[in-house]
């Protein structure tokens, strides 16, 4: 009986699944690169036996560019297990400046909280000017209109 790496092993080799193989072999040779350089790639594919990565940078373009010869010539010698159907003659990079959409969140659009009003306007004013004595109690009127007491 088979065991479930067996099973998929078995469907990724079928020709309907060959894109899974060019996955795993991308994945593979992604993998040879430094962890910073790894977070950078947005995807990759390959295309005329040419290996594209598609990077979100341009300093991971550069990165890349100072690292590409080593991987060409590793690869040259020692061909990673999933690549051995594949012919890449040659792995190539650029930079892709579209955004990448995430999905938007909702805004409230109420600016500022309200709240009821505490105020009572029940205190006793001991304001000898008579002109400040009605500004001040005008107040209180205002504030009891609007508490409605």
């Amino acid at each position: 009986m088979k065991n479930a790496s067996e099973i998929i092993k078995t469907i990724q080799n079928q020709p309907q699944f060959s894109k899974l193989s060019h996955f795993h072999c991308i994945k593979k040779i992604q993998s040879l690169f430094n962890l910073p350089l790894q977070k950078m790639v947005k995807f990759a594919y390959i295309k005329n036996q040419t290996l594209f990565f598609v990077l979100n940078h341009p300093g991971a373009k550069q990165e890349f560019d100072n690292n590409i010869q080593s991987i060409k010539s590793a690869l040259k010698y020692v061909t990673p297990d999933e690549c051995k159907e594949l012919y890449i003659t040659d792995i190539r990079a650029f930079v892709t400046h579209t955004p990448s959409f995430k999905p938007q969140t909702k805004q409230k659009t109420d600016t500022a909280p309200s709240y009821p009003e505490r105020a009572s306007g029940t205190l006793t004013v001991s304001i000898e000017d008579e002109r400040l004595n009605k500004l001040v109690k005008s107040i209180f009127d205002i504030i009891k209109e609007n508490n409605g007491s």
